[in-house]
């Protein structure tokens, strides 16, 4: 066992250090910088750059280093400014020394002078893309603007960016650069460009073995001959990308394979997705209770690009079993014929049966964005209205419809709307035409809040309630018509048994007010009002209002709302009730 000892003259070394390295110890983050004389992003710029400001809490920094960090800061503010036009900048410096208690005050005023303004632009364009009517006719940034650096960058990018749209990939720019006389406040832009020559696109190559090359060339959005422009290969990319057969595509354009006339080939490689998904979903709606949903998608089933999608939704209130097989036609991208037999069983407080269909439609979208489907369906119903007589038998219904949904998110709104339209002709056990439209709008404002509105009016033309199938009256009432009531129990009723047995027409509508709380919480009042109605029975317009409580959740807004009756025909039954939902907004 040994023992060690420390002697005399190395503890008085030890001590000599550690007095030594205190003042260093009591320094560190003992300055505090004061910018006066500009405000935001000016601010933010100075202090980014000023060294004072950044090193200030160093565990290393001295008296000495203070005083180098403050004598460079009137050049560093200068700097900073620079891009912002302002090369006039005077600079008041005052360092203020501290103690082992008050910390070292560094203050700054800024005069930042009036900005630098452009006062001439030199724009010239040379090469054979001089003359062309495509290119950039103008220099963005223009005489008589603040010399701003950014936007300097900007219309730069700007003009090289439209070069590259037209088709010139070899632009280089001979001439380019800002001159400054900060004593007369003016700035001089000299932006000379040579495009070289105009490229177009070449042969389309696809090495994929999933599709027919017939088909595949169908999503191109250019032709070979067409002005070379990456964002039509961007564009190709995603609507591959977007049809659920490829899960990776490289597109590969290759210059340096480029012909005599400047013709670019194009590869495609293309790796085939996953066959089979499957998905299982649960959830609730005060409406159906709750809910188990099972998918299954077959994503690809030939080479002519047939796809299907088998459904199953089981609930208290409402099962339901389909298979969607889809055909791509035209413009594949968004065109197909769908054939869709489905088996709906209705078990709610007002009808209880069972619907079974064998629907055809043909779907594409329009030039304006409407999505528009027309078809023809074959349906047999057995459904009926609890205590009322309701026809069974087949139909055939002829139907057409036309959506348009534009939103700024598909799982949160701020901005944006639903409009939907439809209309159907049923001939067989009896005969009926009806028609429904359907509007939801959501606008945000004052940063918080948001107003959404929604609408239902629909009308069936038949000469009573009783020749409509059960499945095509009308019913109010639930969480998406009038909350306050339970689902589907609103409508004309059995003057004898009081039980609800639909209506020929509906005109429900809703107006909310929704207001972020914290984070993803959010607050709600809404009032709810209209009813199903038909001309045999006595008419009712109902009405509600209530609030609710909003959570912004992954998947989608979860929205629970307590609902009160503001008429007779609720208050009675239903003082106030309780409406679940999760979904997204449009």
């Amino acid at each position: 066992m040994s023992t060690s000892h420390c002697s005399p003259t190395s503890l008085r070394y030890l001590l000599v250090v550690l007095l030594l390295c205190l003042p260093l110890i009591s320094l560190a983050a003992r300055v505090e910088v004061r910018i006066e004389g500009i405000e935001d992003i000016y601010k933010d710029n100075v202090r980014a750059l000023l060294w004072i400001k950044r090193d200030r809490a160093a565990p290393d920094l001295t008296e000495a280093g203070i005083r180098i960090r403050h004598r460079h800061a009137p050049a560093q503010i200068r700097t900073a400014l620079k891009p912002f036009g302002l090369y006039n900048v005077s600079v008041d410096a005052d360092l203020e020394p501290g103690d082992g208690e008050r910390p070292w005050v560094a203050t700054y005023r800024i005069a930042p002078g009036e900005p630098v303004r452009v006062t001439e632009v030199d724009y010239q364009v040379f090469g054979p893309g001089a003359d062309d009517p495509a290119r950039p006719l103008e220099f963005p940034l223009k005489p008589g603007a603040v010399l701003l650096h950014a936007d300097y960058e900007d219309a730069k990018n700007e003009v090289l960016a439209a070069f590259a749209r037209a088709g010139y990939l070899d632009v280089w720019l001979p001439r380019h650069r800002v001159l400054v006389d900060p004593e007369a406040l003016a700035a001089q832009v000299a932006f000379h460009v040579e495009t070289g020559p105009r490229y177009r696109f070449g042969q389309v190559s696809f090495q994929q073995d999933l599709l027919n090359e017939r088909l595949i060339r169908r999503y191109l959005p250019f032709q070979p001959g067409d002005v070379y422009d990456s964002n039509q290969l961007l564009l190709l990319q995603s609507r591959l990308l977007a049809t659920d057969y490829f899960q990776t595509i490289e597109l590969i354009p290759q210059l340096e394979a480029a012909s005599d006339d400047h013709r670019v080939p194009i590869e495609v490689i293309a790796s085939a997705n996953k066959a089979n998904q499957y998905r299982l979903g649960l959830g609730y709606g005060t409406d159906v209770g709750p809910r188990t949903t099972l998918e299954w998608r077959r994503r690809h089933l030939n080479e002519w690009g047939h796809r299907f999608r088998a459904e199953t939704m089981l609930a208290l209130q409402a099962q339901q079993a389909m298979v969607d097989y889809r055909i791509p036609i035209g413009q594949p991208t968004t065109d197909y014929i769908s054939v869709r037999p489905e088996w709906i069983a209705f078990d709610t407080s007002s009808r209880k049966g069972h619907r079974y269909t064998l629907a055809t439609a043909y779907s594409t979208v329009t030039r304006r964005g409407w999505r528009q489907a027309f078809g023809v369906d074959y349906t047999y119903e057995d459904a009926s209205v609890i205590d009322a007589r309701s026809p069974i038998g087949s139909y055939l219904v002829l139907h057409a419809s036309w959506s348009r949904t534009i939103s700024d998110s598909a799982m949160f709104t701020n901005d944006g709307y639903r409009l939907r339209a439809a209309l159907l002709s049923g001939s067989g056990t009896s005969h009926y035409l009806s028609g429904l439209v359907h509007g939801k709008w959501i606008k945000s404002f004052w940063d918080d809040y948001r107003l959404i509105t929604r609408a239902d009016v629909g009308a069936t033309l038949a000469r009573n309630v009783h020749d409509v199938p059960t499945s095509r009256r009308f019913f109010a009432g639930g969480d998406s018509t009038l909350r306050g009531w339970a689902f589907e129990s609103l409508g004309p009723k059995n003057p004898r048994t009081g039980r609800t047995v639909g209506g020929r027409y509906l005109g429900v509508g809703s107006v909310e007010l929704e207001r972020r709380i914290q984070g993803n919480w959010s607050g709600a009042v809404f009032t709810d009002f209209g009813n199903a109605f038909d001309p045999d029975y006595p008419d009712q317009i109902e009405a509600s209002a209530g609030v609710g409580v909003r959570w912004r959740s992954p998947i989608g807004q979860v929205r629970f709302d307590v609902a009160l009756p503001l008429t007779k025909e609720g208050s009675k039954d239903y003082p106030v009730r309780l409406h679940l939902v999760l979904g997204p907004d449009l």
